[in-house]
């Protein structure tokens, strides 16, 4: 039977690498998003827009599919100002909702799941509310806090039970991947502020708060998990954490930064760019019509990753954030074992959105 993995945010920093990773591994892809994925793959695969906060529209647009065998569910409603919302019952209810609206239509029209991914984070150990244990682990007794994971994950194991298909959740730590305009992804951020200073002469130092080490998570090596995931045994009803393999410190990893940007390091400056990076809206214009780049204009660029950069580089901090490491021990137990280098990986992908004419060369 023709393997077909329907993946719901295909637009997105996850969803952009998982229908690359399963077109790579020679899946029949759905990208299910309400913009189209930028796919550099030679194979191509089916899209399908439909808004799954709307549970009519979905119906109509779901459940017209058929063979679908697998889903990876990588669609996330963040709220704007994102850190409030990760508390907001109106916001976990819509995630829930989103996920309910993707599968039951599919099930409806006679689709014969075999497999649903579902990602979650470290939010799922308290991340956001309190110090995590160190390291987190997936057999621990479940957070008591509310969060949109869990309502997503006890309404996923009911239907899988009653309906006999099996599941995987998967726990990264800061993903970062292709899309901009997402709700979480540092690199055009990052990118966004360094072409701010280079044009203003202001220096390209560090933005943040303390030092504190934290681990990364490559959108490439994620979406192999979800292929791996899929059809492994050993991942069937499990949770999984995973990350990149390595931990880093944002000043010891700032010149790798800096170099891949063209850009000098610097000391410290600190700067949130939740506030200084939305006053710069008509400076990004001029800086796109300077250097030719694709006419984004900054809140589309930036999506609401402007906050969760200030989030993951402690902005504003006076106190060292406490550590947050997650054991990936169980993942490679189960057979699962890809990583990759941290410093690697930002220049990978700081590279490919310079590539794409989203930041200016490195020249500039």
């Amino acid at each position: 039977m023709t393997k077909k993995v329907l993946i719901a945010g295909a637009s997105g920093v996850v969803g952009t690498a998982a229908v690359e990773s399963f077109l790579d591994a020679g899946w029949d892809v759905v990208a299910l998003s309400r913009r189209v994925p930028e796919i550099v793959h030679a194979r191509s695969f089916q899209h399908v827009s439909a808004d799954l906060q709307d549970s009519v529209a979905s119906t109509a647009v779901l459940g017209e599919l058929r063979d679908v065998t697998h889903v990876v569910f990588a669609a996330l409603y963040e709220t704007a100002g994102l850190i409030a919302g990760w508390s907001d019952v109106g916001q976990m209810e819509l995630n829930l909702a989103m996920l309910r609206n993707c599968l039951e239509p599919l099930l409806a029209a006679g689709n014969r799941i075999k497999h649903v991914s579902l990602m979650q984070g470290t939010k799922a150990y308290g991340l956001h509310l309190h110090p995590m244990p160190i390291p987190a682990r997936e057999d621990k007794p479940r957070d008591p806090h509310p969060n949109f994971y869990w309502l997503q994950e006890d309404y996923l194991t009911d239907l899988a039970a009653a309906r006999g298909f099996g599941y995987t959740i998967l726990r990264p730590p800061m993903v970062l991947g292709a899309a901009y305009g997402a709700a979480m992804n540092v690199v055009p951020v990052i990118g966004a502020y360094a072409a701010i200073c280079r044009e203003e002469g202001l220096s390209f130092g560090f933005p943040g708060g303390p030092p504190f080490v934290l681990e990364a998570m490559d959108a490439r090596v994620l979406a192999k998990a979800f292929v791996w995931a899929a059809e492994a045994p050993a991942a069937r009803g499990q949770h999984f954490n995973l990350t990149n393999g390595d931990v880093f410190d944002w000043r010891h990893l700032w010149p790798a930064i800096a170099d891949a940007l063209g850009m000098e390091p610097a000391p410290d400056r600190p700067c949130s760019m939740a506030s200084f990076l939305p006053t710069k809206a008509a400076l990004w214009d001029r800086i796109v019509a300077k250097h030719g780049l694709r006419q984004i204009v900054l809140p589309a660029l930036l999506g609401e990753s402007h906050h969760v950069t200030d989030f993951c580089m402690a902005t504003g901090a006076t106190e060292t954030p406490t550590p947050a490491f997650m054991s990936t021990i169980k993942i490679r137990k189960a057979g699962f074992a890809e990583v990759c280098d941290t410093e690697d990986m930002f220049r990978h992908w700081i590279g490919n959105f310079i590539e794409r004419r989203i930041l200016p060369p490195r020249n500039a």
